[in-house]
């Protein structure tokens, strides 16, 4: 009797152990055929190879040589970034604190300066700026406006794939507090996407036109998950005072946690590129490394 019910259950189990072999296989054939779901992926769009590190990316050609490309409609999951890096699709930053006022400098950062460029891209002069910065293989920020990007999307990635962050400086340069806050929502959340559907993700950083903040701008940045940064040193580039002033200026105002302000669009910008062509090499002979914050990490909060 035993015997007869050992050899009634044999089938059964011969059955669980052929359905178990045949959803491993299933397993480890569709691991083989995705890889890994973190992998960074390059949208095809003419940028670097995928081999070429943020540190030593060769440059991106082709966005202002000719009619600058449509926006794509879609997300891409790869942005080679010192904030976002190997980020998952879908990633979102956690929501910071609403500030009262927004960070001024770096102060964390040791023996550092960060060089910061306003209302781009410009197909004339960005591209020129990133050229200075890869020669030296020194990361920036670009705060960019929603209704200069449009278009030029190759220029976005070129600022991403070279480790520059981008971030958000409203769509078309309006005095934020003198805006109703569904408008002020309007101009932030529309760069933020433009600047998402190009590059995958969202900004982190943004600053408000003309250095000027209100509460509501605090508070409808931090909703879009991103932090305020205004500047500690203006080099007056938008005055077109002469080379040789930006140049003075910012070698004058060199300290440790420096957050420099200049232009890359806005204007007639070719002393802007000609100052940061003097002005870089001689900050980095001086002992001052350039850099970029990490949101989260180095960065001290403001004393309200």
């Amino acid at each position: 009797m035993e015997a007869t019910k050992k050899n009634q259950m044999m089938p059964g189990r011969r059955a669980v152990l052929r359905v178990a072999a045949v959803l491993g296989a299933v397993g480890l054939a569709r691991l083989m055929t995705t890889g890994d779901p973190h992998t960074p992926v390059r949208p095809a769009t003419g940028s670097p190879p995928a081999g070429a590190s943020a540190a030593g990316n060769p440059p991106v050609g082709g966005s202002a040589a000719g009619p600058p490309p449509a926006l794509p409609g879609g997300s891409s999951a790869y942005r080679l970034s010192p904030m976002t890096e190997f980020q998952p699709p879908g990633y979102r930053p956690a929501r910071p604190p609403v500030r009262t006022e927004p960070f001024m400098k770096m102060p964390d950062l040791g023996r550092s300066i960060v060089l910061t460029f306003d209302d781009g891209p410009d197909p004339k002069y960005t591209p020129a700026i990133l050229k200075t910065l890869r020669a030296h293989d020194v990361r920036a920020m670009f705060f960019i406006c929603g209704g200069m990007a449009k278009g030029q999307g190759d220029l976005l990635r070129e600022m991403a794939d070279d480790g520059h962050i981008v971030a958000n400086h409203s769509w078309s340069h309006p005095e934020l507090p003198k805006l109703k806050p569904a408008k002020i929502r309007e101009e932030m959340e529309r760069t933020s996407e433009v600047i998402e559907r190009t590059l995958g993700l969202p900004p982190v950083w943004f600053r408000a036109p003309y250095g000027s903040w209100d509460r509501h701008t605090f508070k409808i940045g931090a909703d879009l998950g991103m932090e305020p940064l205004a500047w500690t040193l203006d080099t007056l580039d938008w005055k077109s005072p002469g080379t040789g002033k930006i140049v003075r200026r910012v070698l004058d105002g060199a300290a440790p946690g420096v957050v420099v302000l200049s232009h890359d669009a806005g204007g007639n910008r070719s002393q802007s590129v000609a100052a940061l062509r003097d002005y870089l090499p001689k900050l980095l002979k001086k002992g001052y490394a350039i850099t970029v914050p990490r949101r989260g990490y180095g960065i001290s909060v403001p004393k309200s």
